[in-house]
C-alpha cells in the first residue's frame, strides 16, 4: 500500500520461520518493528516532512535491509518494520540516526518498539513475494534480465522450483530451477541471487544446499561464476548447448557431449 511518507509498501511476505529451513549465521539478524503515534495534528506534519529522508538514509546503510514506515487509519500512528544485517549495523543505524534532524525533531512521539534477533528461513515462493523476488534481482544484478527470466519461467509453467530466504518480512535470496531437456533429465539452476547487504552471509550456499535435497540424483546444470558454483561440487561441464562455455557447470552424472536444452525463456537472455 502507499502511505504518507511517500514510498509505497508491498504487503508483508509470509516468513515463519516453522514453515521453513533455518538459515544458520555466526551472528543473528536485528529486527525492528513498532509503532509511533504523534500527539498531535502538529507532530503528524513534522513527520510527514522530515521520514521519507530518514527513511531513505536508512536504506541506503551498507547494513540496513529492510525500512518499512507507513501511516495508520489513524493518522496520528505510524507502524514500522526494519531488519539490519547484524547487531554492528544496527548499532551504525543508531549512530547515524542520533545525529540527524528526525533524532532532534521526534523526541516527542511515543514509541512502542520491540527488537528480536533474526535468522533467515528458506523456503518455496509464495504468491506473495513475486514483487519482492522481482526487486531481489534487480538490486542484486543491476538489470531487468534475471527478474524477466523469473516471471517467463513462472508464466510458462516452467519454474520447477523457485525458493526463497527470508527474514524479518524481507526476501534476501532467490533460487530458481527449472527443467532441461534433451538427452536425459536434468534441471537448471538459475538464477540465483542474494540482497546485496545480506551477501557474504552464506545465503546462497544455503539456498544451493537446499536445491540439492530436493533434487536428490537428478543432475544440475547452473550457468555462474566456476569459482563460485566449484565449491559446491559443481565441475566444467562439456555438453552440447547454446550456452556452451566456461561457465557452464554440472553437478551430477551427465556423460560429456550430452544434449541438454533450457526452456525458452532463456532465449531472451
Amino acid at each position: 500500500m502507499s502511505c504518507s511518507c511517500g514510498h509505497h509498501h508491498p504487503g508483508r511476505p509470509h516468513d515463519a520461520a516453522a514453515d521453513g529451513l533455518p538459515v544458520p549465521l555466526a551472528r543473528p539478524m536485528v529486527e525492528i518493528q513498532g509503532r509511533l503515534t504523534c500527539p498531535d495534528a502538529a507532530q503528524m506534519m513534522m513527520v510527514l516532512d522530515l521520514l521519507p529522508r530518514h527513511a531513505d538514509l536508512s536504506r541506503a546503510e551498507p547494513g540496513c535491509l529492510r525500512f518499512d514506515v507507513w501511516q495508520d487509519d489513524d493518522p496520528l500512528v505510524w507502524h514500522l518494520a526494519e531488519l539490519f544485517r547484524d547487531g554492528d549495523a544496527f548499532a551504525a543505524h543508531q549512530r547515524r540516526t542520533g545525529d540527524s534532524d528526525w533524532a532532534r525533531e521526534s523526541g516527542g512521539l511515543q514509541r512502542d518498539i520491540q527488537r528480536r534477533e533474526a535468522m533467515p528461513v528458506i523456503r518455496p515462493e509464495t504468491r506473495a513475494d513475486h514483487d519482492a523476488i522481482d526487486a531481489l534481482h534487480r538490486a542484486a544484478f543491476g538489470s531487468q534480465a534475471e527478474a524477466r527470466l523469473v516471471r517467463d519461467l513462472r508464466a510458462a509453467g516452467d519454474l520447477s522450483l523457485s525458493l526463497v530466504a527470508v527474514a524479518g518480512g524481507a526476501v534476501l535470496g532467490h533460487l530458481a530451477l527449472s527443467p532441461l531437456t534433451g538427452d536425459q533429465p536434468a534441471m537448471a539452476l538459475a538464477p540465483l541471487a542474494v540482497a546485496p547487504g545480506a551477501q557474504g552471509l552464506g545465503i546462497g550456499g544455503a539456498l544451493i544446499g537446499a536445491v540439492f535435497d530436493r533434487a536428490a540424483t537428478t543432475p544440475i546444470v547452473v550457468l555462474g561464476d566456476p569459482a563460485y558454483y566449484g565449491r559446491f561440487g559443481f565441475r566444467p561441464a562439456d555438453l552440447r548447448s547454446a550456452h556452451a562455455g566456461p561457465h557452464l557447470q554440472v553437478l551430477g552424472d551427465l556423460p560429456a557431449g550430452t544434449a541438454i536444452h533450457h526452456a525458452p525463456a532463456f532465449d531472451a537472455l
